[in-house]
């Protein structure tokens, strides 16, 4: 029997042997496609942010001006009225000087370490505004207290410095113009508070704006999701580079749906360093008005293109007066870079510092035409409604005097002014129960964007109220 079994055993033993040979000449396994190791590197440079603060909450009686246009047997206020659950008709008004009280809120975001040495991290305004504490936590779990160096509401960026920053990792910038369509992205962040979550998607569009019309908009869209809490997260490309710092989402339910949007990374970088050196951003401007350009209005304009910005006035003894643009010209580049809409051309020229020297291309009368300028200091005493407030879209403003209100100098007809009832000549001296002295006041109170907006209008010797919703 033992030779029985000492024969199975050799007669095993070239089949053993064949098996040990064909295992050891197997290729080796192929690591998987990973994410893993980019992350590893980019994670570090993410963190979250939580936020304690307070804001004003205003609830005011209404004065005896609005009674009589608001009371219980007011048309403003009946069934089917958009004005029925306004403020107007509830009691009160937002803004209002004759209440208020301070209300606690704590938020939660991200943000991400763009210079590790002196501890900046870049997160969105809405983070951080009328914060009074702010703590920053990184991915090991350590906490710092941190403080706002910036803001920039109108494109709702802020800069914070970690206090005794120690052994951090800043990312680096990637070009974000070189991005394309169809480009893989990654979205870091801290959505619902749930700690650093990864998503990924591509590049879904370019240039998009419109979310907020007097906001400086030049979205990256993607489909990665991003939630609530992802605000001033990092959007990353497949180097783990910031190209962009996510910033809102297209949310009719309250969801993801696949419709992100962040602010490109050339933006970041150019308005964080206006921050670190004035505290603020200080824009400057060309010096016009202008709308988009549409194949119908290239078709009236007889103008050869399809995208751009059109020049519809240009204000005197501006920048763009100075170098010779025209109303009627069609900005087609600015600084080599194609130019897709007026928006995209305000964006781009709103996060360049005052005294840039510009180089733009223009189509005038169907001919290509180069001029150079340096951008002005915004002088905010005349400008097209659409920068201030969409609602009132149409009507050209400026400063009456001396802290005397907001003159309106002309409506444009079928405009969204004109439908209200703005008319040339009209001074706006207040808003919301608010007094306006000038534009920038007018603008705070448009920035707080009001459900209801009405305003208090001087019309020759006679004030009226004029609404919107």
């Amino acid at each position: 029997m033992s030779a029985l079994a000492l024969s199975l055993g050799l007669a095993l033993s070239p089949m053993s042997a064949m098996a040990a040979e064909t295992a050891s000449s197997a290729p080796a396994a192929q690591p998987m496609p990973s994410l893993a190791p980019m992350l590893e590197k980019v994670m570090p440079s993410v963190v979250s942010i939580n936020v304690e603060g307070s804001t004003t909450v205003n609830t005011p009686r209404m004065g005896r001006n609005f009674q009589q246009f608001f009371g219980d047997d007011s048309p403003f206020c009946q069934d089917g009225s958009p004005f029925q659950s306004s403020p107007f008709c509830q009691g009160g008004m937002p803004g209002g000087p004759d209440g208020g009280q301070q209300q606690k809120f704590m938020a939660l975001g991200s943000g991400v370490i763009i210079d590790a040495a002196k501890g900046y991290v870049v997160t969105n305004n809405h983070v951080v505004d009328n914060a009074t504490t702010i703590k920053v936590q990184l991915g090991d779990g350590r906490k710092f207290d941190a403080k706002v160096v910036g803001k920039d509401p109108r494109s709702d960026l802020a800069l914070i410095q970690i206090q005794s920053p120690k052994n951090l990792t800043a990312i680096k910038l990637a070009d974000s113009d070189a991005l394309r369509v169809g480009d893989y992205t990654v979205a870091i962040g801290n959505p619902f508070g749930l700690g650093e979550t990864v998503t990924s998607g591509i590049v879904s569009a370019l240039g998009r704006s419109g979310l907020n019309a007097e906001n400086y908009e030049n979205f990256i869209q993607t489909d990665a999701a991003i939630n609530r809490g992802n605000s001033g997260g990092a959007l990353v490309n497949l180097n783990g580079e910031l190209i962009g710092i996510n910033t809102a989402i297209l949310a009719p339910d309250g969801g993801n749906i696949g419709i992100g949007f962040a602010i490109p990374s050339n933006m970041v970088k150019n308005l964080t360093a206006q921050m670190v050196e004035f505290g603020q951003v200080r824009r400057g401007e060309l010096g016009i008005l202008g709308t988009e350009l549409n194949s119908e209005l290239a078709k009236a304009m007889k103008v050869d293109a399809q995208r751009g910005a059109f020049v519809s006035q240009v204000m005197p003894n501006s920048s763009a007066a100075k170098a010779g643009i025209k109303a009627g010209d069609v900005i087609t580049s600015l600084n080599g870079k194609a130019i897709s809409s007026f928006a995209a051309l305000r964006a781009e020229v709103g996060s360049m510092p005052i005294g840039s020297k510009v180089s733009l291309g223009l189509l005038r009368d169907g001919k290509p035409v180069t001029v150079t300028l340096e951008l002005q200091q915004s002088s905010q005493n005349q400008v097209d409604s659409s920068t201030v407030f969409s609602g009132i879209e149409g009507a050209e403003m400026s400063n009456k005097g001396k802290d005397q209100g907001v003159t309106i100098n002309n409506v444009k007809a079928n405009s969204p002014a004109a439908r209200i009832g703005l008319k040339k000549g009209d001074v706006i001296i207040g808003a919301n129960q608010q007094p306006v002295k000038n534009i920038a006041e007018l603008r705070k109170i448009l920035d707080s964007k009001p459900s209801v907006l009405a305003l208090n209008i001087q019309r020759g010797d006679t004030s009226l109220y004029l609404l919107m919703q």
